[in-house]
């Protein structure tokens, strides 16, 4: 299952209703990118398999933000920001420097 799929399936969003498809994409775009702002590297953040703790990071960080308003999402932010710190520190999900 492609990630855009399973982050809507994560929302509890019926796979033919596309109003918030837009949405969906920026949230997965924005959380691909801060991982990789912190160095995770981006052949992992893109990988076509992708790790499980990558994909539970994207879908914690898009079930925080996605909406207006949730009761869980300062709790789903601290649970995104736990994982984005594991993954900075894990030299397996370092990029590379030359």
């Amino acid at each position: 299952m492609a990630l855009f799929d399973e982050v809507k399936k994560y929302l509890r969003i019926d796979a033919s209703d596309t109003g918030f498809d837009g949405e969906i994409q920026d949230l997965i775009d924005a959380a691909q990118m801060d991982l990789i702002e912190v160095g995770v590297d981006t052949l992992i953040v893109h990988a076509v398999s992708i790790d499980p703790l990558i994909k539970r990071a994207i879908v914690t960080y898009a079930k925080a933000n996605f909406g207006y308003e949730s009761d869980s999402a300062d709790q789903l932010n601290e649970s995104y920001l736990k994982i984005k710190i594991f993954l900075m520190n894990n030299p397996d999900y370092m990029a590379v420097v030359p």
